[in-house]
């Protein structure tokens, strides 16, 4: 058998194409779901880690500190099989999203709080000035001027979690890795693989120039 026909049979992967196709839906809806959940969640915890109460602050730095030291897939085997034995069981989809939101969040937080100190404070005393109160001001005020220094480290981010999202398939998700796994398996040829790789290609090269486009974007805005 020659290269072509192991790795890049056309015959193979026309008949695989549909498990590659319901694996990168799953995928797409992992990865949107991630990104919005631990966007929210990510810049509530900024909020509490720089203006709550300081018990709060401290779990606020302390989840922040513990999620970026644990790695990904570590934190998703932990909740996959881990937490049943505490009783709390998950699907397969919910259980890595859990972990992809939770290191999502605790990125995010970082970089919405270096976003909003940024910030000069006397937008923070114009806002006070004019009556507004803690929420609206953040709201009105001080998050829209962040998100333009937000924006670019956060797409980098979501690139990530993307990414990420194939280690799913270690607690048997139908992700579009453990699809092409799944087909290889199927098919004895790696062709399905080779497939699933172009189509991670396909989807994260884009956003990978997007955020460099992103970036070269806001070092002109601010040279300006």
């Amino acid at each position: 058998m020659n290269p072509i026909d192991i790795f890049f049979n056309m015959s193979v992967l026309s008949r695989a194409f549909p498990m590659l196709l319901q694996g990168l839906w799953y995928t797409l809806a992992l990865g949107a779901t991630a990104i919005v959940l631990g966007t929210v969640l990510g810049v509530l915890i900024c909020i509490i880690r720089l203006y709550g109460p300081k018990p709060l602050r401290l779990l606020a730095i302390l989840y922040i500190d513990l999620i970026r030291a644990i790695p990904v897939l570590v934190l998703l085997i932990l909740i996959y099989y881990a937490l049943p034995f505490g009783g709390i069981t998950m699907s397969s989809f919910t259980a890595a999203a859990s972990a992809l939101v939770m290191v999502l969040a605790a990125f995010t937080a970082e970089v919405v709080r270096a976003g909003i100190q940024a910030i000069p404070k006397g937008q923070f005393e114009a806002a006070d000035a004019l009556g507004m109160g803690f929420w609206l001001s953040m709201r009105k005020v001080i998050l829209p001027q962040a998100v333009r220094i937000v924006i670019p480290p956060q797409a980098s981010n979501c690139v990530l979690v993307m990414k990420d999202t194939a280690l799913a398939s270690v607690v048997a998700s139908s992700d579009l890795l453990k699809q092409a796994t799944d087909a290889q398996a199927l098919f004895a040829n790696p062709t399905p693989l080779i497939g699933a790789a172009l189509i991670y290609i396909a989807i994260l090269w884009p956003l990978v120039r997007l955020t460099n486009w992103l970036e070269v974007r806001s070092q002109r805005a601010y040279t300006r």
